[in-house]
């Protein structure tokens, strides 16, 4: 696994501008908690890999984020798809060229360190003109992997956050010559109910389980 590397995309955990569709229930001090530990804890497992090189393309402030052992690139202006191509863009253009590169979101921090490995595991044995990509039961995806970054440029025309955006970003890859293998299916946390529900996922010593878990008894609720 030392030839590849690991690739965030996040924002920074700020009030009224993190996991807002957490809300309602939470409120946005409470989403933004549940988004720092969601941060949190996907940072340690992507630590935890072992990677030669780990990659945060960050929107905002790192302020208390722990980014010990990442390389820190601001994430580009636009849309979701054109923001994911430049951070594929920006990563491979690092030290030792275009690695093979996973990109996740901070929203499965039910991720493990062995999970993110297996999954980088499979796209080099791929080979390239390959591509790997992780969906979730709401239609989207969590990870995506690549060999080299122009591939990724399809991702601005694919329209995000819909129930069909894994089809299309299946659709458009394949379309661009790739072939594209599955990853396991895992739920991101979008509405509070996600959050529960991966947040019963995650080992109780973790943020997320903290967090979410005081919030669900703070909220008396069980949804």
């Amino acid at each position: 696994m030392t030839g590849s590397q690991l690739l965030v995309i996040t924002k920074a955990p700020v009030p009224g501008r993190s996991k807002t569709r957490l809300s309602p229930p939470c409120t946005p001090e409470q989403a933004a908690a549940i988004a720092g530990a969601a941060v949190a804890d996907t940072l340690d497992a992507v630590r935890a890999a072992p990677v030669a090189r780990r990659v945060v393309a960050l929107d905002g402030d790192a302020g208390a984020l722990n980014l010990t052992g990442c390389v820190v690139v601001p994430q580009a202006e636009g849309d979701l798809g054109v923001r994911l191509a430049a951070a594929f863009a920006d990563a491979m253009a690092g030290p030792g060229g275009a690695l093979p590169t996973l990109l996740i979101g901070m929203d499965t921090p039910q991720v493990t360190g062995d999970l993110l490995a297996g999954c980088l595991d499979r796209l080099v044995a791929a080979g390239p003109g390959s591509a790997v990509l992780g969906g979730a039961p709401d239609g989207g995806w969590w990870a995506l992997g690549l060999h080299a970054p122009e591939p990724a440029q399809v991702l601005s025309g694919v329209p995000m956050s819909r129930e069909d955006t894994a089809v299309r970003t299946r659709a458009a890859l394949e379309g661009a010559g790739l072939t594209v293998l599955d990853l396991p299916v895992l739920t991101d946390i979008d509405h509070f109910p996600d959050a529960v529900a991966v947040a019963a996922l995650c080992d109780p010593g973790t943020r997320t389980h903290r967090v979410v878990t005081g919030l669900r008894e703070a909220l008396g609720t069980a949804s």
